[in-house]
């Protein structure tokens, strides 16, 4: 009998495993929690699974993520070489992170929270000077999947879209800058800038002092505005909030922190320019995800195909 493994640290496993028995009818479905049979193990699913959760399972041939994310399988220094990880790339995720970003861009553009502001003191206010969606440029950090596919629906808006990759990348209608200079060349022309990449050790702590200092001043939006929907640990919480107090930062929109659930006790919770939300910009049906994993097995069974294959070197 074919067995799946559910390597999963973070939450209840149970309605996982009854999904892939919905979606791999006749395959053993066990949890890393279990007695097992290690030899019988021939493919992996993951979420913050526990160190050494996949070694010794000698028939392993791919070790899907559960999440749009796949840091978390690469903090486990016993991952097993040669074993290929494959992220999740889901029409619905990434139809829920284009609203979230739209949205929030959208609502930076028009004053939203200043005005919310206003209605909580009654005071009628009216902002006249409001910029159009032409006349504020947003850089998105990442131009993965997700990303083109914000940067399609930003344009729509008619905001002015410019990317950035670590690697050279060609996407229609978009200037994307790459590298270290390129990075340099968004950042000092984005008025919105969204963070959108993945947690590697070359973005860790990249939203930073630095990197505030070089935005614009924007000030027809009352000043730059930082969007983060990739990590809590591309964010350096201190930097912001010091950015936010001496009017470097105009806003932030945080949805992944450096400590999840973010604490109690955390200053960004009352900080009356900071929105916070408990990192649900983009939550994608674990049916959905279920359905996604079995096609990828069935087509990698049949023809030995395997799509959205993370480069271990890169951490995407």
């Amino acid at each position: 009998m074919n067995t799946l493994l559910l390597g999963i640290g973070a939450w209840d496993p149970e309605p996982w495993r009854e999904r892939f028995r919905n979606v791999l009818p006749g395959w053993d479905i066990v949890l890393h929690t279990e007695p097992y049979d290690r030899r019988a193990v021939t493919y992996a699913a993951a979420w913050k699974q526990p160190e050494g959760t996949f070694s010794g399972l000698p028939h392993l041939e791919a070790i899907f993520s559960l999440g749009a994310g796949v840091d978390h399988l690469f903090k486990d220094k016993r991952l097993p070489e040669g074993v290929p990880v494959v992220r999740v790339v889901d029409p619905d995720l990434t139809t829920r992170m284009s609203e979230y970003v739209v949205m929030h861009c959208l609502m930076a553009l028009r004053r939203v929270r200043v005005y919310d502001g206003f209605q909580r003191e009654r005071k009628w206010i009216d902002l006249r000077d409001q910029p159009q969606a032409s006349d504020i440029r947003v850089g998105l950090l990442g131009m993965g999947v997700l990303g083109q596919d914000a940067a399609g629906k930003l344009k729509a808006m008619g905001f002015p879209v410019a990317g950035w990759s670590r690697r050279p990348k060609q996407v229609d209608g978009v200037t994307v800058h790459h590298g270290a200079e390129g990075l340099d060349a968004i950042v000092s022309a984005s008025d919105i800038l969204v963070a959108m990449m993945p947690l590697t050790p070359d973005t860790a702590g990249i939203l930073n002092a630095g990197l505030f200092a070089r935005m614009p001043k924007a000030e027809a939006i009352g000043g730059p505005v930082l969007v983060n929907v990739g990590r809590g640990g591309l964010q350096v919480e201190a930097d912001i909030l010091a950015a936010l107090e001496a009017g470097t930062l105009g806003a932030a929109v945080l949805d992944v922190f450096e400590t999840e659930p973010l604490p109690e006790d955390s200053p960004l919770w009352s900080h009356p320019n900071v929105t916070v939300t408990p990192h649900n910009s983009a939550i994608s049906s674990p049916p959905a995800i279920a359905a996604y994993i079995a096609r990828q097995i069935a087509a990698h069974a049949a023809v030995g195909s395997l799509e959205n294959i993370v480069d271990p070197q890169h951490g995407y």
